[in-house]
């Protein structure tokens, strides 16, 4: 076949090489270079489980002993950071940033995810969309563009990200499981089933593969049976922890003003419908309504055009708060500035004792034309400053939230005026007027990858350079929006997965258990899915479904059974990663946001893998009978 993934010399190859499951048949040796695998690979899991050495050090160190003693050349060791689908995660984290910066992901966090007030609400609202999305989407740009979301929706809601992040990665998965296109390895197996087909003939049953949804009908129960768990669960087995990041937040309490502008959306809506009830470390403390001040808001108070709104709060929130839609500054000195606001920074300044505009209100200061920056908010010693922002009296050590053209740190962060001058990092207003272009592009990016009219990499090219031409994402943000830590650990696990395949590590590991089972096809179906599963969390998913697929065949025939049932069986396993952040991709992407550690995975995911091993299991059999027809 012009296309096949494994040509006629290739296919004997690997099943004579696997040769039968049984006693009576010759054994695969263990080199050197397997024992080395083998104690580099266990190294690396301890390491990950009791240490706190990151993750992408642990990996790189593994590739490092693989190459210097001589398992991998240099070209085997690092082929996974070429690899397409590592390649497709760092262009996705582009896209994801282009479409936050354009706020196009406020409909989803406002519409779909909405406000739950419990982490189970919250977990059902997030998985169930999530699980049927991934289902006619590639799981890896779908967790790429969620993150984001889910972290800010994380905040929003004072809810831990780890009780979040992991059902993420999960439901993705278990959703990859319904559809034919739902997972990269779904689409692998078919097509070595259907070059198996083609071997067969005319003896062939399917020779069109397994069809859009025949898969479903063994990952259906398993991804709402998965999905239950998760829901029912995750109260006990999911950690009440946040990212290290969030030991080192602000505790400065800053006074800001916000205005509500004229025909948006938040006009009209209660301060509970416009999400302003429960911001993360901060509060609404007042509203200044053509001079009336009400000082006790409550969840019901409607909000007007033109109201005054005073806010209380750390820094991250304050600029968190410039970002909402339908809210701007009060001052009209922001506007004055010459640069566009998406073209401005947030930088902290920390006023000094010679300061020239110490013991002046900001207004009569006249800061814009001293500085050209803008006052967005105060901070005092941590005390709420119940004033306007203009009638404020500046005073040594006050620390000024200011938004300013790039050039400002250049030329003030040596003046005589300020103690300190620092950027706040990851601030750019949303530029909703770019809403509509950023989303339009996202869109046609997965039609384009759906109906495969593009590879997944080609189209997420395409759409990022687009983003970036259509000013919905600078250069600068794109480039700092890749997170570089994930990208080398999921290059990594490629060298590793080449090390355990070059060494037939796992095919030895894979012929010693299936071959303890032999007599019987429901143990040697559960073993053949017991091996794909282990695989799978220490390989790439693809690599341990086409390692599997000759040894589930061949196992088979020398059975004289149906084949169906264990190709079915290798599918849902190599997909099913659970029970390592190593096992997918996707797991980890939320393994440092989740601020989690290994042995989180596997008390979370490792009965998840037992679940929906089971089911598919005593499924596969019955859809799938052993006899022969």
């Amino acid at each position: 076949m012009k296309h096949s993934l494994l040509d006629d010399e290739a296919w004997l190859e690997l099943t004579a090489r696997v040769r039968s499951p049984f006693p009576n048949a010759p054994s695969l040796t263990m080199t050197t270079q397997a024992w080395i695998t083998l104690g580099v690979l266990l190294l690396v899991l301890l390491l990950m489980a009791l240490t706190g050495i990151g993750a992408d050090l642990i990996m790189i160190a593994a590739l490092t002993v693989l190459l210097c003693t001589g398992v991998l050349t240099t070209k085997e060791a690092f082929s996974g950071f070429a690899n397409e689908g590592m390649l497709t995660v760092g262009v996705l984290f582009v896209i994801a940033a282009a479409i936050r910066e354009t706020g196009g992901f406020s409909f989803v966090t406002q519409r779909l995810l909405g406000r739950p007030k419990t982490v189970g609400a919250a977990q059902s609202r997030m998985m169930f969309p999530i699980a049927i999305m991934s289902g006619f989407m590639n799981n890896t740009p779908l967790v790429a563009m969620m993150l984001p979301v889910v972290s800010d929706w994380c905040k929003k809601l004072r809810m831990p990200p780890s009780k979040l992040m992991m059902p993420l990665s999960f439901a993705t998965i278990l959703g990859g499981l319904c559809t034919l296109i739902g997972t990269s390895t779904n689409v692998v197996v078919n097509g070595l089933f259907k070059e198996f087909e083609a071997r067969l003939g005319a003896a062939a049953t399917h020779p069109n593969g397994m069809g859009m949804f025949g898969i479903a009908l063994v990952g259906l129960p398993c991804a709402v049976a998965g999905l239950a768990y998760m829901l029912f669960f995750s109260k006990w087995l999911l950690p009440n922890r946040q990212p290290a990041i969030s030991q080192l937040d602000d505790p400065r309490q800053y006074t800001v003003e916000m205005l509500v502008e004229e025909n948006n959306v938040l006009v009209g809506k209660t301060i509970e419908e416009a999400g302003l009830r429960h911001l993360h470390d901060m509060y609404l403390m007042e509203i200044d309504r053509d001079g009336e001040v009400i000082r006790a808001v409550g969840p019901e108070q409607r909000l007007l055009a033109n109201d005054r709104l005073v806010f209380v709060g750390v820094v991250d929130s304050v600029a968190e708060l410039q970002k909402l839609r339908g809210l701007r500054p009060a001052t009209d000195q922001v506007f004055k500035l010459n640069s566009m606001r998406f073209q401005r920074m947030l930088v902290e300044a920390v006023v000094s004792n010679s300061c020239r505009i110490v013991g002046q209100t900001i207004r009569e200061s006249r800061f814009r034309t001293l500085y050209n920056a803008v006052v967005i908010a105060v901070a005092r010693n941590g005390e709420r400053i119940r004033k306007k922002i203009g009638d404020i009296e500046v005073e040594p050590g006050d620390t000024l939230l200011l938004e300013a053209e790039e050039s400002f740190l250049e030329h003030h962060r040596n003046s005589r005026d300020f103690y300190l001058v620092s950027q706040i990092n990851d601030y750019s207003p949303p530029r909703y007027e770019r809403a509509g272009i950023s989303l339009l592009i996202l869109t046609g990016m997965v039609v384009a990858a759906s109906f495969e009219w593009l590879d997944m990499l080609t189209a997420a090219l395409i759409a990022a350079g687009l983003l970036i031409v259509t000013r919905c994402c600078s250069a600068t943000i794109a480039r700092r929006s890749i997170d570089w830590q994930i990208l080398t650990v999921i290059g990594a696990s490629f060298g590793l997965g080449k090390a355990m395949e070059k060494t037939l590590l796992a095919e030895k590991i894979a012929s010693s258990l299936v071959g303890t089972v032999s007599h019987s096809p429901h143990l040697v179906l559960a073993m053949v899915y017991a091996c794909t599963m282990i695989f799978t969390e220490l390989m790439s998913n693809n690599a341990a479904a086409v390692l599997m697929f000759p040894i589930a065949v061949s196992t088979a025939a020398a059975l004289h059974v149906s084949p169906l049932p264990f190709i079915f069986a290798i599918t849902i396993a190599a997909s099913c990663g659970f029970a390592t952040p190593i096992g997918y991709q996707t797991n980890l992407m939320v393994y440092g946001p989740g601020g989690y550690k290994f042995l989180d995975y596997l008390r979370f995911g490792g009965p998840l893998n037992l679940l929906v091993g089971t089911i598919c299991i005593s499924l596969a059999p019955v859809i799938w009978p052993f006899h022969m027809p």
